[in-house]
């Protein structure tokens, strides 16, 4: 073996080795969606006294990581999202409800002089807010003299030498201290017993306790902030949970529900069985597709492919990535487009065996390799590019996606130009794989190559042909979005979205009929796949969706709740405004960076053919009734970087093939770089088109949209880097000035004449 040999396999080995010991020693960090619970996305507003920024969030954060924490929900996840939001997660929770109940009452805390009984008026108004106290009679309470912010601790404590029973100490900040002395110095100016005598707790508008001055207490000397005890007929819950409330309910900010998403346990461990499941299935038909292709060297991708698949995996454990249910599917996919490089360099291989016969496989592979890398570089580029917009410009679970596709690509190239590479060297090396053109599937062209020689088809005679084909399919798709309109979903529109599994079978109209009676008349209700009920509504609080569940029960018997997605409308026009903004950037970066490594015509074209796939994409999805969400645009966006990795391979191959015969017309240079690139393109889409079969067939309901969009955009995009790109390109290279692409002269190439290779276009003939 030669050094660089070596060197890889050594890497290899170590690499493979690190990645099994993790995988063996490390459980996967499961997201909510996978391992079930409730997800919670809290906005924070502005006080008149704060402003949410990223300082008082951070505070209004530790204080309900401190509720949370006390009340034992198993490890709960709270983080700050931008500058004003709250991302909290609880595992095993599955009631709205109980969540709202464990995140606590999120309004300020405020500490309030009572003025007397509430039925006091002055001139015909009140003197001040009225509430109720503890027992229930009316207070009329003065303005808030100091807010939960000044907590600095609160506990219960029984004091056993004073006979006091339970009490609930208080412990304020310095500056908060000063003003709790001066408020408890002129409630003690008022006699004992006298309701002024007392100081009022409020949070969320409720009294949680008015505690009276003690009389021991001098007038306009107050209570030190560390010796303050409220004392009364405690027991030990109920001392424990004031002071919770008090300690956990000072909050410097208030906080508003924008996003909540709850799903059951049974969900989360079916979508990861089927993803599984589709993951072998679809690994294991294609690692036999380019075996059989590739024969030997097709059988050695496949060890590489099952690299990768240990390789990503350790990847996304060892650095604590949340595998999320879009982010599962990502991983899955990407072992289908794990190939994509493999194929590449083994097609540019018998490429080079054809050329020169009397080479060594060796030799073709080496230059496989070599010529491949522009290629698999600039297509990997594009992808990264798109999984970096789904991280930075998505939400929640798509964040997910774009990470996993992204640790995926990365994967993918080490395995297929440092573990294939390796071992493709290593078996070039033998004189019986050398010999034999059937076992090393290398020396041999392909019959998709063959019979395109064979045939030699012109499509390219005339462009303007496939640009009125692809007009047609964009003037289909934009009537289908104009008559039937886009589905949007929740996570764009605002609303909820709960799905509801029932004992016994329910059809839509009854439980439209039974809604309706409950008072839900404008809930749409449809069908989730294998019985489930699918109801979506405006704005519906959790007390309500209760209702709703009690409502369809009544019909259905037991009835579970599977999948409960609540959006604000704020949140959701935002999130809304996230997707196109991602679009345009997709567009105007992949632009950008075509434009750099090719022409501008062929970064034109490509970006018009990308443009061509999301409009049909979308088109089809109107069509088919599809629901547009953010699981949708992790897929469009997906589709945009594989349909720019489609287009820039071809150009590619365009680029190099006319800087070698300058003279030729482009119309041909084309038309011969196509019919090179199409085995490489057909081999690619046949491995990501058996993952995303598995995916549709045995995904269920929570990744079947999600497969089909790619699957659509899969086959869009093939057609269109072809049949859409390339006419754009020729059309524009009639109006542009710019010469042929240079040829890049190889190290160490004179210049002269005589040492000049012949055009491959070349006849030879002369006039």
């Amino acid at each position: 073996m030669t050094r660089a040999t070596t060197v890889r396999a050594v890497l290899a080995a170590a690499v493979l080795l690190v990645s099994v010991l993790i995988t063996l020693t490390m459980s996967p960090r499961l997201g909510l969606d996978l391992q079930g619970g409730t997800r919670m996305v809290l906005q924070a507003k502005d006080s008149a006294t704060t402003k949410a920024d990223r300082e008082s969030t951070d505070r209004t954060l530790e204080v309900l990581r401190q509720r949370i924490d006390s009340l034992g929900v198993a490890e709960p996840t709270l983080t700050r999202s931008g500058e004003d939001r709250i991302i909290v997660e609880l595992p095993d929770v599955q009631d709205p409800r109980k969540a709202a109940e464990v995140i606590g009452r999120t309004a300020q805390l405020s500490f309030h002089a009572v003025q007397g009984p509430g039925t006091e008026q002055e001139n015909g108004k009140s003197a001040g807010l009225t509430l109720p106290d503890e027992k229930g009679r009316p207070l009329a309470l003065g303005p808030a003299r100091l807010t939960g912010a000044g907590v600095k601790d609160a506990g219960a404590s029984f004091d056993a030498q004073q006979g006091a029973g339970w009490t609930v100490a208080l412990d304020f900040h310095k500056g908060a201290g000063r003003d709790w002395t001066r408020l408890t110095g002129e409630a003690a100016c008022h006699p004992v017993q006298d309701d002024r005598r007392r100081v009022a707790i409020v949070l969320d508008d409720q009294v949680i306790s008015s505690p009276q001055v003690a009389p021991s207490v001098g007038c306009n000397i107050g209570l030190p902030s560390g010796s303050t005890q409220i004392t009364g007929s405690f027991g030990a819950d109920e001392a424990r949970d004031l002071a919770l409330l008090i300690k956990g309910g000072a909050l410097p900010l208030p906080v508003e529900i924008v996003e909540q998403r709850t799903v059951g346990p049974t969900l989360g461990a079916a979508a990861i069985d089927a993803s599984a499941q589709a993951a072998l299935i679809g690994a294991a038909a294609t690692a036999l597709f380019i075996t059989f292709v590739y024969r030997l060297f097709g059988a050695l991708a496949a060890v590489a492919l099952a690299a990768y698949g240990v390789i990503s995996y350790a990847a996304l454990v060892a650095l604590g990535v949340t595998l999320t249910l879009p982010g599962l599917a990502g991983f899955v996919l990407a072992i289908g487009m794990a190939v994509d490089a493999n194929v590449l360099v083994f097609e540019r291989a018998r490429e080079e065996y054809a050329e020169r016969p009397g080479r060594s496989l060796r030799s073709a592979m080496t230059a496989g390799f070599r010529n491949a890398w522009s290629a698999v570089a600039d297509s990997n580029v594009t992808t990264l590019i798109a999984a970096g917009l789904l991280f930075f410009l998505g939400s929640g679970p798509v964040k997910g996606f774009g990470v996993t596709l992204a640790i995926g690509v990365l994967a993918s190239m080490f395995s297929a130009l440092v573990i294939a590479r390796a071992l493709t060297e290593i078996a070039s090396r033998s004189r019986f794989v050398s010999d034999y053109r059937g076992v090393n599937g290398i020396a041999r062209p392909g019959r998709v190559r063959t019979w395109l020689t064979r045939r030699d088809p012109q499509l390219f005679r005339s462009p303007r042909r496939w640009l009125l084909i692809s007009t047609a399919l964009i003037a289909v798709a934009v009537l289908g979005i104009v008559v039937r309109g886009v589905n949007l979903g929740v996570e764009f529109t605002g609303g909820r979205l709960v799905e509801y599994s029932t004992s016994r079978p329910v059809d839509v109209e009854t439980a439209r009929t039974a809604l309706a009676g409950a008072g839900f008349g404008d809930a749409e209700v449809t069908t989730a796949g294998a019985g489930d009920l699918s109801v979506r509504t405006g704005d519906l609080s959790n007390d309500e969706e209760h209702t709703l569940r009690a409502a369809l029960a009544e019909e259905g018997g037991d009835t579970t709740k599977v999948r409960d997605e609540l959006i604000g409308p704020s949140l959701g026009d935002e999130l809304r405004r996230n997707a196109l903004i991602a679009l345009a950037i997709a567009v105007l970066v992949q632009l950008a960076y075509l434009a750099v490594r090719f022409r501008w015509t062929f970064a034109l074209a490509s970006v018009a053919a990308l443009v061509h796939d999301v409009i049909v994409l979308v088109g089809a999805f109107a069509w088919l009734g599809r629901t547009v969400d953010g699981i949708f645009l992790a897929a469009l966006l997906t589709v945009i970087g594989y349909s720019v990795n489609d287009s820039v391979v071809v150009f590619d191959r365009v680029r190099e093939l006319w800087a070698k015969a300058r003279r030729v017309p482009v119309a041909t240079v084309a038309n011969r770089a196509v019919l090179q690139t199409v085995p490489r393109t057909v081999n690619t889409g046949m491995g990501a088109l058996f993952i995303l079969a598995a995916l549709a067939v045995l995904g269920g309901d929570s990744l079947a949209d999600f497969a089909l969009a790619l699957l659509i955009g899969i086959c869009v995009g093939t057609y269109s880097s072809v049949m859409t790109a390339v006419p754009v390109a020729l059309t524009l290279e009639k109006s542009s000035k710019a010469p042929p692409p240079a040829r890049k002269r190889a190290p160490g190439r004179t210049s002269d004449a005589r040492t000049k290779r012949r055009d491959p276009l070349d006849n030879g003939a002369r006039v």
